[in-house]
């Protein structure tokens, strides 16, 4: 997939995971995603600023939550799935974000938090999850990569 410009679908995006950048995969069945950015911000009131507040982000994280069907035989999907009843830092997974205009957000060790599974007997099994960044994902724009930057 080339870079997009212009408007796009959603399901333009990739995502990958895996024990390692190698071995990552995609994860099959996926319908949605969300993103959350947190942002720790200091503020402060210094008397020179006469009342007006002054602030600084001094820290990010994000957070990727994905959902979709469980759907068993898809490597991707079995690995995510196998992580369920993981702690500490086997709970941990190489994940990749592409995004349409060729941004990657790579995160090393994200955690990954299954979050959903089960349904009525009538449903098809689903699988949701969060990838949480730990520490500072490796982020490559599509200008890094023309400019070599």
């Amino acid at each position: 997939m080339g870079a997009v410009t212009g408007v796009y679908p959603v399901f333009n995006n990739v995502f990958k995971i895996g024990a390692d950048k190698n071995s990552a995969k995609t994860v099959a069945d996926m319908e949605s995603f969300s993103v959350a950015i947190d942002g720790n911000v200091e503020e402060w009131t210094p008397m020179e600023q006469e009342g007006w507040v002054r602030r600084l982000k001094t820290g990010c994280g994000i957070t990727i939550s994905l959902s979709g069907k469980r759907n068993i035989g898809d490597i991707g999907n079995d690995f995510v799935a196998g992580l369920a009843y993981k702690t500490g830092q086997d709970s941990e997974a190489y994940f990749e974000w592409v995004m349409p205009d060729g941004t990657t957000i790579a995160i090393e060790n994200a955690v990954i938090n299954v979050t959903a599974g089960g349904g009525d007997s009538t449903n098809v099994e689903p699988l949701e999850f969060e990838v949480m960044s730990n520490g500072k994902p490796t982020i490559t724009t599509t200008e890094d990569t023309t400019t070599g930057k």
